[in-house]
């Protein structure tokens, strides 16, 4: 193989992990980033195993996500977005199964968020689609795709945002970060 096509071949793998790990440039990381404090809303997670019928449609589920109690927010932040993710599929790694934000007032410092309904594009108030699940064709498409491995144990997860949302042609910015064990399914 010629130097190029290795050096092509370097190139594509890099924007492909570069993709597939979620990285995003929409929001510039600030210096000193909060640890966000994240925590179930929902007394049904424990965040051990995946509450029974909180599963995709395919399983037999009837599943939303959980709703989040999330501390810690910076002043600034005028958003959170969650990201939830099954770290044993590469696909649904890495906000796979659905990117979704919802609007908070700046300078509320804790916000808990509503439950969001799996296979929907019906969003509750306050809450937009920032990305669809990466695998409407394993079962219904929507914003969020709830626990699907079939019971094998997968472990699912979300990471949570706080960002500021720019107006255009100003750099949005990313203020804080946490992450909450959804648990096993």
């Amino acid at each position: 193989m010629s130097s190029s096509s290795y050096v092509n071949r370097f190139v594509f793998l890099s924007l492909l992990l570069l993709a597939l790990s979620g990285c995003t440039t929409k929001y510039a990381p600030v210096k000193d980033m909060a640890a966000l404090e994240v925590k179930f809303a929902d007394p049904l997670w424990d965040g051990v195993k995946v509450p029974a019928l909180q599963q995709c449609n395919r399983f037999g589920g009837q599943a939303e996500t959980p709703r989040l109690t999330i501390s810690n927010i910076p002043g600034e932040a005028n958003a959170v977005i969650m990201e939830y993710s099954d770290r044993d599929d590469l696909q649904m790694n890495n906000g796979g199964h659905g990117k979704i934000g919802y609007t908070i007032a700046a300078d509320s410092g804790a916000v808990t968020t509503p439950a969001v309904k799996g296979h929907s594009f019906e969003l509750p108030e306050n809450v937009f689609l920032v990305s669809a699940h990466a695998n409407p064709g394993w079962d219904k498409a929507g914003a969020y795709m709830p626990p699907c491995s079939g019971g094998r144990g997968n472990r699912y997860y979300v990471t949570v945002k706080a960002v500021y949302e720019a107006p255009e042609g100003e750099q949005s910015k990313l203020l804080g970060q946490g992450k909450l064990e959804l648990g096993k399914y």
